[in-house]
């Protein structure tokens, strides 16, 4: 079985003859290939929703392996027992929900010997989280795959509670929260990649609103310069009135003064 650039990536942090569990198996890819692989002998395949399940079961019995891998209708690592198995993956879901399942299965996870997880989001909020609970990042991997980009871990959780005590997540900045710390250690070309594509990106972002403020200011400068001509003509207006009221004023007799000549009509002002 070929599988996907990301899932393979996942399969390949799995630690060779652990029994796996895998969380979410959907298709049961990752069992089925690394059975096929003689990297496994066992595993189990778990999901929480009836479809997903069955159509695993389609693809175990087609690649003849009913005796290594076992089906389980299971909400996260409910249908197991604490160490029944050493090695589980979690991929391909939300952080948050990631989270749930680690939180909800604790009995069965303190016992286990690697996480394999592959958050599909929030991948900050989840390295914060182990850290803080106490996992042991083992191994941080990074694929591209049809234009997205696929961050992952292999940790190892803690034997018991540790919330509360002095962590390693102090010991990690905001920068390798968000990035990865061992993927910035190592200098992960896709990494690497992905950093330069956001430099790319947000470039075309500040020059766009660059060109916006230009376009913004250009067309202010244009209200403000026909601002100033309406109130210079208002005060030109003005003035002339002012002019006339004046002339009225100096125009102490009752005789009538007259502006302007039109084909021998005059404008008469009356001094009142």
């Amino acid at each position: 079985m070929e599988l996907s650039k990301r899932l393979q990536a996942v399969a390949d942090l799995v630690t060779a003859h652990y029994k796996l569990a895998d969380i979410g198996t959907d298709h049961a890819y990752i069992p089925i290939y690394l059975t096929q692989q003689k990297k496994i002998t066992e595993a189990v395949a778990l999901d929480v929703n009836e479809g997903p399940l069955q159509r695993a079961e389609e693809h175990i019995r087609e690649n003849g392996l009913e005796a290594e891998i076992e089906t389980r209708l299971s909400n996260g690592f409910q249908a197991l027992q604490p160490g029944e198995v050493q090695s589980a993956v979690i991929a391909g879901m939300g952080g948050g929900l990631v989270i749930r399942i680690l939180t909800e299965g604790t009995e069965v996870v303190r016992k286990l010997e690697e996480c394999i997880l592959q958050p599909q989001s929030e991948i900050e909020k989840v390295r914060a989280f182990l850290l803080e609970k106490g996992y042991e990042f083992l191994e941080e991997d990074m694929v591209c795959e049809d234009g997205k980009y696929y961050p992952m871990m292999k940790v190892r959780p803690p034997v018991a509670d540790t919330a509360g005590e002095d962590t390693e997540v102090k010991c990690w900045d905001t920068v390798q929260l968000k990035y990865g710390k061992l993927l910035l250690e190592k200098q992960h070309p896709v990494l690497r990649e992905y950093l330069e594509r956001e430099i790319r990106i947000y470039q075309s972002i500040l020059e766009g609103l660059k060109a916006k403020d230009s376009d913004r200011i250009r067309q202010r400068k244009e209200e403000l310069e026909q601002e100033e001509k309406e109130e210079q003509s208002k005060k030109d207006s003005t003035d002339f009135y002012k002019v006339i009221e004046e002339l009225k004023k100096k125009n102490k007799k009752d005789k009538p003064l007259s502006y302007g000549n039109n084909s021998g009509n005059s404008y008469i002002l009356n001094n009142r």
